[in-house]
């Protein structure tokens, strides 16, 4: 990128009216999140076909997936959160090094985790929650996810180092593409090639790699202030590497004890049938999706307030925060209504079984009343993270899904059965909620003035 541009884009992020910048930055990202979920729904819904059992599968693999996403992401929003102060700072240099670490580190983690999960296939989907009636089509499934986890991890770290430089439209380019293809190839190879599972598994590992491809061509292009390259990545240094796995920690947390929870979750909901497995897989994509609204909108905000704090304007991250809490409030709080109001009509469009609408309807409305609490402690843990506070990002990202969640859906479950299991995720989030306020009011309070 010329010096002209990078001057255009450090104007743009440091002089932009922040409800201008922040919608401009989140309407991509929310976009992106939006084809992404669809077209994880439109695997549950198309797997649907074939059954309760395959159903579950697609459940059970998303525990998987998420452990990939955490690792992906704890590179990507490390090294993004790191080159956006820098940029913030006019250090280009040392942006396109950290950029690229992380990179070539997701590239080697993704071949190095491929190659252990399909030797340990059996005992890993065992761990994930997997019946003896849901394993041979989770097997499957789960074959063609791992020999598309190096794609994956690498499109996790390029699509956040483009959002952190605040690139979102070129990063939702890059996802749009892969899940548009994933959505028209789930019917082709399962329907039309009679691939069954298998070819919703291969639509999924494709699109991932065309992703993959579409946003390295991006770096490739040089439309980018972060350069990607080996040269860079042979800058690498134990303190840099360090750095990258400290910010980027509470994301691997996050999404880590996401992947145990639904770990835990499943082996509680088993014990009660394929058909509970299906529910609450169909119920966490349901909710998931509605909440990705929410979070796009807090992706917006991400490289507001990294490359803001770095440049040392913290009122525009005050204001970036405020304008963004009260939008995400406000959608999520309407897609929540249409969750609470039409739970058994949604469930029943990805498995129209009396069984699984039964188990999840309950589980529906108390998880879109719950949706109602992430603001806050969404937008606290991005905060942290963005603006390199390391102990608050890491608690505020083990509390919902760990902290809270683990010991909440053991007591409930052995206390009240499946409708403990239904009950344990909200009351986590109100919990987490409830913390993570008065976190987030005493970062402010400690703000200095611009400049200082």
């Amino acid at each position: 990128m010329s010096k002209a541009n990078q001057l255009q884009q450090y104007q743009k992020m440091t002089t932009l009216p922040i409800p201008r910048l922040v919608i401009s930055l989140g309407i991509p990202t929310v976009i992106s999140m939006l084809v992404t979920n669809i077209y994880n729904l439109a695997d549950t819904y198309f797997v649907g076909r074939l059954g309760t059992s395959a159903s579950g599968a697609v459940g059970v693999i998303f525990g998987l997936m998420s452990i990939i996403q955490a690792v992906g992401f704890m590179l990507g929003q490390g090294a993004g959160s790191i080159l956006a102060r820098r940029l913030g700072q006019k250090d280009e240099e040392s942006a396109g090094i950290y950029a690229s670490v992380s990179f070539f580190l997701a590239l080697i983690m993704g071949v190095v985790f491929t190659v252990t999960a399909l030797i340990l296939i059996d005992p890993l989907l065992d761990l994930l929650g997997c019946t003896t009636t849901i394993l041979p089509y989770a097997k499957k499934y789960a074959t063609y996810i791992l020999l598309a986890t190096p794609a994956m991890m690498c499109c996790f770290v390029l699509n956040n180092v483009l959002r952190f430089e605040g690139k979102a439209r070129l990063a939702m380019i890059g996802l749009v593409s892969g899940g548009i293809l994933n959505m028209v190839g789930d019917p082709i190879f399962m329907f039309i090639f009679n691939m069954g599972i298998d070819g919703a598994g291969l639509s999924t590992a494709l699109s991932q790699y065309i992703s993959f491809m579409i946003l390295l061509s991006i770096f490739l292009l040089k439309k980018t202030q972060s350069v990607i390259s080996l040269k860079n990545f042979l800058k690498i240094t134990p303190s840099k590497t360090w750095e990258i796995f400290t910010i980027g920690l509470p994301s691997l947390v996050r999404q880590g004890l996401s992947s145990i929870s639904i770990m835990l979750l499943n082996q509680c909901a088993r014990n009660y049938g394929d058909s509970a497995v299906a529910a609450m897989s169909i119920v966490s994509r349901i909710s998931f999706f509605f909440f990705a609204i929410g979070l796009g909108l807090g992706q917006g905000f991400q490289p507001v307030c990294s490359f803001n704090y770095g440049a040392k304007l913290y009122s525009r991250v005050k204001e970036a925060f405020k304008f963004t809490l009260k939008i995400s409030g406000i959608v999520i709080g309407i897609f929540a209504l249409c969750g609470i109001f039409f739970a058994p009509f949604l469930i029943s469009l990805f498995r129209n079984d009396p069984l699984v609408i039964q188990k999840g309807h309950l589980a529906l409305i108390l998880h879109c009343i719950a949706l109602t609490t992430h603001p806050i402690s969404v937008m606290a843990n991005m905060t942290f993270q963005s603006t390199g506070n390391k102990l608050p990002a890491l608690i505020s990202s083990m509390m919902r899904s760990g902290l809270y969640f683990i010991p909440v859906l053991l007591i409930l479950h052995g206390l009240f059965g499946f409708v403990g299991v239904q009950c344990a995720q909200p009351l986590a989030d109100l919990l987490s909620a409830l913390t993570v306020m008065p976190m987030i009011t005493k970062f402010f309070a400690k703000l200095p003035a611009d400049g200082k």
